[in-house]
């Protein structure tokens, strides 16, 4: 088994921005001397006053002794030219993401250190392989993708380069593990693992407020309290930055040859011209002024209790949520894929199609569609809608049941797939498809975006748990819905349908 690098090692920390700081901050408390260099000799000292105060924090809320996080402060040592770099045993650049500037580095470095020193960069998007490609020995380049603020997210993606050596990949893993982080390994790809398979999570939210399915407070309240997200997408989106969350869509669209599964948004890109980039500029999506209204889902209020609720088949997926909207009724129709009937409207889960579809292929005017949620059980609110034939008394009577149950209803118009659902299905295609293409494996996918961006299950075990049939039927009809390449179903998903296996 490859072992981490010692504490004895030197590691050179090149960049003192917030991700170099972070960076030089867990490898000191680590046990390492940290050489931190950079041009900038302000940006130093803010990077070493930066350290030592999230250190002492560390030490007010006991969570590390004085005499270590002292002992941790001090292990920091500002250097002032890179030729100081040469005892190190790792370096980790966390310099701006330009690519001629990296291996300008990298060169400059490789005549500075010794042969066995490994050279990590902390790039999320640039191509680990065209980093390495100058060098006489890129071989020892590696990507060490930390997340922000790197003291406290746990996800380390460990980036192998068509040159990459496995040895160095597998000390830089085993180091990382060390340093208390949760690493996994990745092939150089655009966007990794994380920036690759979150696309649809933002992508499908903007989809829907396009096609004016729901408003952005309402599809976030949605993803939140029924996907289970810690955040919904527009408000991710106006945290993050829309300058940067744009670049990056549009970087790995472009890295894919114009693929349409990463296809930037009209809506963001009017914001990044607007200047209205989030909370940094006090709006986005979202105004934070101080004045600024706090967003509001919008709850249904066409509600009324239904005098008859009779369950359909018992499904693993919506069990709990026949048990909360009728606890004391038992199943009465057989109808496939049926929820319940309440009074004259049917309940289906959202199959990709639209309700007005479904109601025409079934000959049945009241169709109602409920979104998918982690858990009908705890779920505070679920979104509704229905077709353009049903009435308002039969919606009103669903809509009734729910809210009965202890439900927010959050009408949507009626657009294919709804919220959660398309947005989880797309995120399961694209884990499938980077499983299928050999960058990750599927049990480091699904660790990688529950430790990256905080998923309340990794995609892949989503889709298994969901079925894998019922995802790729999704797909299948929001491709059919759209007819664009976009909702192409990935091979190993149709594979997994048909054989019966599973993606762990």
């Amino acid at each position: 088994m490859t072992q981490a690098i010692q504490t004895s090692a030197i590691v050179g920390v090149i960049g003192a921005g917030a991700m170099g700081a972070g960076i030089a901050q867990v490898a000191a408390l680590a046990g390492h001397t940290v050489l931190l260099y950079d041009l900038d000799a302000k940006a130093l000292d803010k990077a070493r006053n930066a350290i030592a105060a999230n250190v002492q924090r560390l030490i007010d809320k006991k969570k590390l002794e004085e005499s270590a996080g002292q002992q941790a402060i001090d292990r920091v040592r500002v250097v002032t030219s890179l030729a100081d770099l040469r005892t190190a045993s790792l370096v980790i650049e966390a310099i701006a993401e330009r690519l001629e500037l990296k291996r300008a580095l990298f060169i400059e470095l490789e005549s500075i250190v010794t042969h066995e020193c490994m050279l990590a960069t902390n790039t999320s998007s640039i191509s680990i392989t065209a980093i390495a490609a100058p060098l006489k020995h890129p071989s020892r380049v590696v990507g060490m993708h930390f997340f922000n603020p790197a003291p406290l997210m746990a996800l380390v993606e460990v980036v192998h380069g068509l040159a990459t050596s496995d040895a160095v990949a597998q000390t830089v893993h085993a180091t990382a593990a060390a340093w208390g982080k949760t690493p996994v390994h990745a092939k150089s790809t655009p966007g990794f693992i994380v920036n690759r398979v979150a696309r649809p999570f933002y992508a499908e939210g903007l989809r829907v407020l396009n096609e004016q399915g729901a408003d952005a407070a309402s599809i976030d309240a949605v993803m939140r309290d029924s996907g289970g997200f810690r955040m919904g997408p527009f408000e991710l989106m106006d945290l993050i930055g829309h300058d940067v969350n744009f670049a990056v869509t549009q970087s790995v669209f472009n890295a894919y040859f114009n693929d349409p599964r990463f296809t930037p948004s009209l809506i963001q890109q009017e914001l990044v011209n607007a200047g209205f980039l989030g909370r940094k500029t006090g709006r986005g999506f979202y105004d934070y002024g101080a004045d600024a209204a706090k967003p509001v889902a919008r709850i249904e209020t066409n509600a009324h209790t239904p005098s008859k609720i009779v369950l359909g088949e018992s499904v693993p997926l919506y069990e709990r949520l026949q048990a909360r909207i009728a606890p004391a009724s038992v199943a009465g129709n057989d109808m496939p894929g049926l929820i319940a009937q309440i009074d004259d409207a049917y309940l289906f889960l959202t199959d990709g199609r639209t309700a007005t579809e479904r109601a025409h292929a079934l000959g049945i005017d009241n169709i109602v569609l409920i979104d998918l949620a982690l858990d009908y059980a705890n779920a505070q609110s679920v979104a509704l809608t229905h077709a353009r034939q049903c009435s308002g008394e039969a919606y009103a009577a669903v809509a009734g049941a729910l809210a009965q149950a202890g439900y927010a209803v959050v009408p949507l118009n009626d657009v294919a797939g709804m919220t959660v659902m398309r947005t989880v299905a797309m995120l399961v295609n694209e884990a499938a498809d980077a499983v299928n293409q050999c960058v990750c494996t599927s049990a480091d996918l699904d660790l990688a975006m529950e430790k990256g961006v905080n998923y309340p299950l990794g995609p892949l075990a989503w889709g298994e748990r969901i079925d894998i049939g019922r995802v790729h039927d999704v797909l299948l009809h929001l491709a059919a819905h759209y007819g664009e390449d976009r909702y192409r179903a990935s091979p190993l998903i149709a594979a997994l349908r048909y054989s019966g296996q599973r993606f762990h």
